[in-house]
């Protein structure tokens, strides 16, 4: 079996759901040791009220081939997350992947001007965005390293080229900033990191077919294109195992240091690495927004997969 990370150690931060769980199974599939980490367990749920579990993901991951690790943890508390860090040291002597997935899915307050949306949910939105990532790149950076190849990954939604031109003012200014703010952790990181042979990146997945969009357009992975009906532009969604795909990929490059500091997406990652999401194709999601969706152009994803 090809197990291109055995023997490799991962902390997928926020592995919950979405995102989180994709890229702790498929870095699973691909033999490694993943730490599940997030507040939502089978003994109590977290404020956000939602089924998906940390020990859910371990498990898919074990079954995917690897081996997954379930700890409940606050990534807002330095305590949790230093006391986390030890025990990935103390269990297996290093650590060689850090995903940094921290978000808050409940937290986007739609429509109007900053002064006009939450200001508790935006306040909440940049500790879980900014400062948890923050609180868990000190502790777990001063593992990862000590090891020449490791991989820092800022998880965010958007490339820096595109955020960087266009203001999605339907999620507005907070999360703007918290999204933005991770492809500057990621470059400071990667200039820290260099001297001592490791990488970081910032990654954004495309329109994200997560447990919480798939129930909001009332379908399932498998036949999530029915929701093309009420959203035309969902045509261009992707599973959340594909940016698992491209974290996987990542990590398994000898030459990863290429990309240090650099803003990637999984659909450009895709077309590099040969991988596909599960039905075979490779969504290009942010040059579809692009072209397609900020052009004012009619859904169609011909070309963009």
């Amino acid at each position: 079996m090809n197990a291109p990370l055995h023997g490799k150690v991962a902390l997928v931060a926020g592995a919950t759901r979405g995102a989180g769980r994709g890229i702790a199974v498929e870095l699973g599939t691909a033999g490694a040791t993943v730490y599940c980490t997030g507040r939502s367990t089978r003994q109590r749920r977290s404020d956000y009220d939602r089924p998906e579990t940390i020990e859910d993901t371990a498990e898919m991951v074990t079954a995917a081939g690897g081996r997954g690790v379930a700890v409940e943890v606050d990534h807002c508390d330095p305590d949790q997350v230093r006391a986390l860090v030890e025990r990935i040291e103390a269990d297996c002597g290093k650590l060689d992947v850090l995903v940094n997935n921290l978000g808050g899915e409940n937290l986007t307050d739609f429509g109007g001007p900053l002064w006009e949306r939450s200001l508790d949910n935006g306040i909440r939105r940049l500790r879980v965005s900014i400062e948890a990532h923050m609180i868990t790149s000190y502790h777990a950076l001063g593992l990862l390293h000590r090891r020449p190849g490791g991989l820092s990954v800022e998880i965010t939604d958007g490339t820096a080229e595109v955020d960087g031109e266009h203001y999605r003012a339907e999620t507005g200014a907070f999360f703007d900033i918290a999204k933005f703010t991770a492809h500057r952790m990621a470059w400071v990181q990667g200039q820290e990191l260099r001297a001592h042979g490791c990488t970081a990146v910032s990654l954004t997945p495309g329109w994200l077919r997560s447990e919480l969009m798939l129930e909001l357009f009332g379908v399932t992975e498998e036949n999530w294109r029915d929701a093309t009906a009420t959203e035309p532009h969902f045509c261009i969604s992707e599973s959340p195992r594909f940016v698992g795909r491209a974290v996987a990929a990542l990590a398994s490059d000898p030459d990863v240091a290429r990309w240090n500091g650099q803003s990637l997406s999984s659909g450009g990652l895709a077309k590099v690495y040969g991988f596909t999401d599960l039905d075979g194709t490779r969504p290009d999601s942010w040059r579809y927004i692009v072209e397609v969706t900020y052009a004012g152009k009619p859904a169609d994803d011909a070309g963009y997969r």
